[in-house]
């Protein structure tokens, strides 16, 4: 972890300096910054080599870390302030043993920093655009009036019936039946709720599934996506309630009884409509740069490019 650290702050040290083309002389070591005056608001309280930083520097510094490093550190404390200075530190001394040596010089190092400075001002780009696109409360609820419905939830218990080849285990001393013997034994059972059997009890007697069989059922509040395609298209269309046909899945047969369904209200969602707006909106402005100013490569080194993949038919 203390070497991942290292490597991390090294990065974003680098990340600190300004933009500029890579040149031999942009590694120089920098100078001593003058001392500020005795009894200063803003006294120096790093030192490592050459390199001295007043709080107010120190601090800044600090808050224009990547949030992975920040987290790290553990907090506004002097503890934490105090293991991430010593490390600090360490990253700095060997970075100025690696200029005595001249790495700063190499190839290598060239060919890194360039790397990391075109990364580095990709993702700032990504930022600023992600800092420009946020959605009005218009936009947003205007989005979450057309998708609704990805929003609703549905309270729901089930009786699973297993047969041969599901991945859910054989109870102790239970046939392992056939798919057409678990459907008849899933009908029969299906006959006896119709006429007024009790749900929870005959899921805790009769469901293969161990889990929600325990809890009469159960499976809870759950959205879109949650359950395999077939058991969610019929828990969001079927009658409250009524209790299904058998529903046919890679686990056995069920039977499917909805009890409620509700919507996450606009509020309840906003920050999660905001969030995915605003990521798209970025990512819609990203795309518009790549395509006004794409690379320029040249075909008798490069090669032509891989032809695009045919659409599909419609079928």
């Amino acid at each position: 972890m203390r070497v991942l650290l290292l490597l991390m702050i090294g990065e974003a040290l680098w990340a600190q300096a300004p933009a500029a083309p890579v040149k031999p002389e942009a590694a120089a070591p920098a100078k001593p910054a003058a001392a500020p005056a005795a009894g200063s608001a803003d006294p120096v309280v790093f030192t490592a080599g050459p390199t001295r930083m007043t709080r107010s520097e120190f601090e800044t510094l600090v808050k224009n870390l990547p949030d992975s490093i920040r987290g790290q550190i553990g907090g506004d404390t002097p503890e934490a302030r105090r293991r991430f200075a010593e490390q600090l530190g360490e990253v700095i001394l060997f970075a100025g043993e690696a200029r005595k040596r001249g790495l700063d010089s190499t190839p290598t190092a060239k060919a890194q920093a360039f790397l990391q400075e075109q990364s580095l001002l990709a993702g700032l780009l990504y930022q600023q655009m992600l800092a420009a696109n946020k959605p009005t409360e218009e936009a947003s609820k205007a989005w979450y009036d057309a998708h609704k419905g990805d929003y609703e939830q549905a309270k729901a218990r089930h009786i699973l019936i297993r047969f041969k080849g599901s991945p859910v285990p054989v109870k102790p001393n239970q046939q392992d039946l056939g798919e057409e013997d678990a459907l008849a034994r899933t009908k029969a059972i299906r006959e006896r709720l119709v006429k007024g059997g009790d749900f929870a009890a005959v899921a805790k007697a009769e469901s293969d599934d161990a889990g929600s069989g325990a809890q009469g059922g159960d499976l809870g509040v759950f959205g879109h996506g949650r359950m395999v395609p077939v058991f969610e298209e019929a828990a969001f269309k079927l009658p409250i309630g009524e209790v299904s046909q058998p529903v046919k899945s890679q686990f056995g047969w069920h039977l499917i009884q909805v009890q409620d369904r509700t919507a996450r209200s606009f509020p309840e969602v906003k920050a999660e409509i905001d969030k995915r707006l605003q990521t798209e909106n970025a990512q819609k402005a990203m795309q518009a740069f790549k395509i006004s100013a794409k690379p320029v490569l040249d075909e008798t080194y490069f090669g032509k490019p891989a032809p695009a993949a045919a659409p599909l038919a419609p079928k």
